[in-house]
């Protein structure tokens, strides 16, 4: 029986299903002690975060009158972190060839009636052209694990094409990466070609269901797959991100992995994730999601939000169009700061919209508005969206970024930079409706930067951008 460590490197000792057996115990035991609740609850007022157990406690609580304070707190630790910012991203998929055999996702080998495809580095330059168009300077890059179709080779070279193109004042600043757990060679060679941040998503962290779940393929190795972000951060590469696909397993324990998770980041590396997304099961090419047995509701997701924004108050959340406009709408205000917009899941979906017959798509998008009609809509509920990747290019990342993060000073940085970047997309994509309403949000958050001299300096760099055509200035 393996013993739980949050400092060890192996899988099941710093993600130990006793550990979280006995964390669920501990949970159902305590949903009703609400003195225990109100002491969580004032440990996570001071914004430094709670534990798995802790966390547990506030997930199993059922009490109207205490659900309220952890949805006021979260919304108070969202504010506090990130003010209104929600930053803007796109994936991009590049290939769906995949090895594995993994029952939830329709890129499975044995699906033999998917339309596969693999984008050539001129379909990549046209699908980048067609998201700089839109306005998008973020992609998350996403790829089958297949050695022989999508070797790192493939992904290396598609990275440096997404870079390299300049389109009109279109760039892509910022490509985070999502494939396969790869070795500490691999993880150095993505470093060099400049990514951002590595994203890799655990599925489910009960090792049992997960080797169900992957019966064939490399992906079945547990260990290897759970243990990549510490390669990845030897490699080098200090913004990971990690996530589970709820209705895997019981929400519960899928939550106690998550933060047991970060908390061995932490404990080993000195950094948490840079972020962690919160992806559901959904409908796919061959997929039913009715039947997998722990399907969660849209009240149950809105809750796992909240508590994960206060146990790790620093982290940023992601979610996609998998999600409805109006669960991220409700999200959003609970921990959500990273969104998509304008989404295509299929192999080369920006370029040429899909035929029925032909679906290769990983998933069914449940939002399929425009990036404009996106932006238009945050704006109209009081948000900022933001195409900043100031940090990344500045260099503050991992630890650094953390440390400015929790000392409050990041806002001197984020603030501005949203603005600015907001002014860009205003002039170079918007609509005319988006425009009027955007400026008015310029001109009204221009005035709250704190700091006289970046407020000054802001003012003088969106002026530029609106009236003498320059772009990409940053703090």
């Amino acid at each position: 029986m393996c013993k739980y460590d949050k400092y060890s490197l192996k899988a099941e000792e710093f993600i130990n299903d006793r550990e979280i057996s006995d964390s669920l115990e501990y949970a159902d035991e305590n949903k009703n002690n609400f003195e225990l609740i109100d002491k969580i609850i004032e440990k996570a007022k001071l914004k430094k975060g709670i534990d798995h157990r802790e966390a547990s406690v506030l997930l199993a609580c059922e009490n109207e009158e205490k659900l309220s304070e952890i949805y006021a707190l979260a919304k108070q630790i969202k504010k506090d972190f990130y003010g209104d910012r929600i930053v803007m991203f796109a994936p991009l998929y590049l290939s769906n060839y995949c090895v594995n055999g993994c029952l939830y996702c329709p890129y499975h080998a044995k699906n033999k009636h998917i339309c596969r495809k693999k984008l050539s580095q001129e379909e990549i330059k046209a699908e980048v052209i067609a998201l700089q168009d839109m306005g998008h300077k973020r992609l998350a890059i996403e790829a089958g694990e297949d050695p022989v179709n999508n070797p790192l080779e493939y992904i290396l070279d598609s990275i440096k094409t997404i870079y390299s193109i300049k389109h009109k004042n279109g760039a892509i600043r910022r490509v985070n990466v999502n494939i396969a757990a790869t070795t500490v060679e691999n993880y150095r060679k993505l470093k060099d070609a400049g990514i951002g941040t590595y994203i890799l998503f655990q599925e489910t962290y009960n090792k049992k269901r997960y080797e169900e779940l992957h019966p064939t393929g490399p992906k079945h190795n547990y260990a290897y797959h759970t243990e990549a972000m510490d390669r990845a951060m030897q490699g080098g590469i200090d913004d990971v991100g990690i996530g589970a696909l709820f209705g895997l397993e019981l929400y519960r324990y899928e939550l106690a992995g998550l933060l047991m998770h970060a908390e061995h980041l932490e404990a080993v590396h000195g950094v948490g994730p840079h972020t962690i997304s919160v992806p559901r099961v959904r409908r796919a090419d061959d997929i039913d999601p009715d039947e997998f047995d722990n399907g969660i509701s849209d009240e149950t997701f809105e809750k796992i939000v909240a508590v994960l924004r206060i146990a790790v108050p620093y982290t940023g959340m992601i979610i996609s169009t998998r999600e409805s406009k109006n669960v991220r709408e409700k999200v959003l205000e609970l921990g959500i700061s990273q969104i998509s917009g304008g989404s295509r899941t299929s192999v080369g979906g920006y370029v040429e919209p899909e035929d029925e017959d032909e679906n290769s798509a990983q998933f069914d998008v449940s939002d399929n508005r425009t990036l404009d009609e996106v932006v238009s809509w945050l704006m109209e509920l009081g948000y900022i969206p933001s195409f900043c990747t100031a940090c990344y290019r500045e260099g503050r990342t991992g630890d650094r970024f953390m440390s400015l993060c929790k000392s409050g000073q990041i806002q001197n940085c984020c603030h501005p930079n949203a603005l600015m970047t907001l002014q860009e997309y205003l002039m170079d994509y918007a609509s005319e409706h988006t425009r009027e309403i955007g400026d008015k949000i310029i001109e009204r958050e221009l005035v709250k930067i704190p700091n006289e001299k970046v407020r000054k300096i802001a003012t003088e760099h969106i002026v530029d951008i609106k009236n003498n055509n320059k772009r990409d200035f940053r703090f």
